[in-house]
């Protein structure tokens, strides 16, 4: 049997991030039901609380026969900084606070993993949309128990500084594509773009 487990975020935002297109959601469950053969199809987000779009889009799946695992999206606050600045002038000392901003969280990922780690048998072939490298422990697991896996992400890499770059695949998952050739391959989301895109 096939399945497909789709990380929402991290997937919209690899492909509005790198390249450009933002994924038509219904499409794409359309497509992985029938032509890559899923049997079932997760679908896993975080959704803001009076989000109406995403709601009736989440009805949609549903009704086709997606199984939505959906979170409420919740802030937290950073810890705000404080800088001991002295006056180069006058010497005068003060403390200056600076604001940390919030965080935003809807943590799916344990979610995903049971799902999978549950439909894990011999011969089943999973579908990850995702580069996180927090699911490196789920495909290792998974595979042991003779599971084929592809990962759907993106290894293009992208310039943060001069002398820096990143990526939406993490390390982890690269290392395991090579480490695990027959078991663990990586498909290019951009190569779906226009199956999947808006």
């Amino acid at each position: 049997m096939n399945y497909a487990f789709i990380d929402f975020h991290n997937t919209d935002g690899t492909t509005k991030k790198l390249h450009g297109f933002t994924i038509d959601w219904i499409k794409l469950y359309d497509f992985l039901i029938n032509k890559w053969k899923c049997g079932k199809v997760f679908f896993y987000i975080g959704v803001d609380a009076g989000d109406l779009d995403m709601t009736v889009m989440l009805d949609c799946l549903e009704k086709k026969g997606c199984v939505v695992r959906s979170k409420t999206v919740f802030a937290y606050k950073n810890p705000d900084k404080e800088i001991n600045i002295v006056c180069p002038f006058c010497g005068n000392k003060f403390v200056e606070r600076i604001d940390a901003g919030y965080n935003r969280k809807s943590n799916c990922d344990v979610d995903l993993t049971v799902d999978a780690m549950d439909l894990a048998v011999p011969g089943n072939k999973y579908f990850l949309f995702s580069g996180d490298g927090d699911f490196e422990f789920l495909i290792k697991n998974a595979i042991l128990k003779g599971v084929e896996f592809y990962i759907i992400s993106s290894a293009k890499k992208i310039k943060s500084s001069p002398r820096y770059f990143t990526s939406r695949l993490s390390t982890k998952l690269r290392k395991l594509c090579g480490e695990y050739r027959e078991k663990v391959n990586l498909i290019e989301i951009n190569d779906l773009k226009l199956k999947i895109g808006k």
